[in-house]
């Protein structure tokens, strides 16, 4: 009888503990759902605004001011008035050491960024995305973060090809708007290295709140000078329209990714961030075909975006088995991982690994992330991350 009732119990146990984890696994697939969503809206939007062929706003520095400007009056709102996250002891030497650089740079590679807008497809410009890996693996050996591998070169070089057939297969070819893409792209590589090299040595923790608040109003300074000598003289003479609505919007969408990205990064691992990423980008080449019919994706941009694609794999692969090793742990296949990130009772160690508060809250700047630089976040939200995330601090990259 006690046997039969100890079993009823059990078994009911395990029924509510399947239960909760089905919950829980279903709020990460809406997170990641929600992420996808806001990052190829926040792209799209972003083309649409500056589009000479639609909204007509080909102002990229005034639309990424504007980005800042938003974002940084939310943080002061939630650190000073709604004291809803603690601003952390800054100080002068710390400020100007490590905070203006790192805005300098995240402040380029968004004009720049935004600028690319201007001259090339959004389906090209994704495609040239696919040599992020390729800038911040150059970046890190020369800052001295990584080492010259020769299976992460020869990786780099299988990225690199594919990016170049993928160019030569683009027909409406811009050798401007490339180099602004890449340029932008190299920026915010150097800013991702500057991040680990400069504030993470200092042992200062910012979450996505406080990031904001401190870099933001320093990236609209940066970008304060260019906006005056480049496009306010062109701003006084053209008949632009400005609809305030369509620009909160397009803030209050960038602001949603930056936090969208946040929730992924805590309940997922680096390969789930990187598998959505992968997927997100695909998507977007889909959609941006269909919504601006000028668009056109040739055979030779598939293959060598797919060519490009196979060597961010690999990289992804072998970043996360240093990782695993470096953290001495059984290293398993990348299905295996994947199949593994998504059980939410076993936070994997090479992604969220909290200390010893109970506190887990996302503001609560106790979270310690271990996300190889180059998947910590999205570069299109217009703020410093989660991520891309934009998350700076006690992050051990391990790499």
């Amino acid at each position: 009888m006690r046997r039969g009732i100890c079993s009823f119990f059990l078994l009911k146990e395990k029924e509510v503990k399947k239960m909760v984890i089905n919950r829980q696994h279903l709020l990460t697939y809406l997170y990641l759902l929600i992420y996808i969503c806001l990052s190829s809206g926040v792209i799209l939007y972003n083309k649409w605004v500056l589009s000479p062929k639609y909204f007509k706003f080909p102002f990229p520095i005034t639309l990424t001011m504007i980005h800042m400007g938003f974002s940084g009056a939310v943080a002061f709102i939630l650190v000073r008035v709604l004291k809803v996250v603690a601003p952390v002891k800054m100080t002068f030497q710390i400020y100007a050491t490590c905070i203006i650089p790192i805005s300098a740079f995240f402040a380029s590679s968004l004009w720049f960024g935004n600028t690319a807008y201007l001259y090339i497809s959004v389906a090209f410009i994704q495609m040239l995305k696919a040599l992020m890996p390729v800038a911040t693996f150059v970046m890190a050996v020369i800052c001295g973060t990584d080492k010259l591998r020769c299976d992460l070169f020869l990786n780099m070089l299988l990225v690199s090809v594919g990016v170049v057939i993928s160019s030569y297969g683009e027909i409406h070819f811009n050798t401007i708007g490339t180099v602004y893409q890449v340029t932008g792209i190299f920026a915010e590589a150097l800013r991702l290295v500057l991040t680990q090299v400069l504030l993470q040595k200092k042992g200062l923790t910012l979450n996505p709140v406080t990031s904001l608040y401190y870099i933001a109003p320093c990236s609209f300074l940066f970008l304060f000078v260019p906006w005056y000598l480049l496009e306010k003289p062109g701003m006084e003479v053209s008949h632009i329209q400005f609809n305030f609505w369509i620009f909160f919007s397009n803030a209050l969408c960038a602001l949603a990714l930056n936090f969208s990205i946040f929730l992924v990064i805590g309940r997922t691992g680096a390969v789930t961030i990187r598998v959505a990423g992968v997927l997100k980008d695909w998507i977007l080449i889909a959609l941006s075909t269909i919504i601006f019919p000028e668009s056109t994706i040739t055979g030779l941009n598939i293959i060598g975006y797919a060519v490009a694609l196979c060597g961010v794999v690999i990289y992804n692969y072998l970043k996360v088995k240093d990782i695993r090793v470096s953290n001495q742990l059984p290293l398993e296949s990348l299905p295996e991982r994947v199949t593994k990130d998504w059980k939410l009772e076993k936070k994997s160690s090479d992604v969220y690994a909290t200390d010893d508060s109970n506190n887990k809250s996302p503001i609560s700047g106790n979270n310690h992330l271990n996300i190889p630089m180059e998947s910590a976040g999205d570069e299109e939200a217009a703020f410093l991350p989660s991520s891309r995330l934009y998350y700076i601090g006690k992050s051990k990259l391990n790499q």
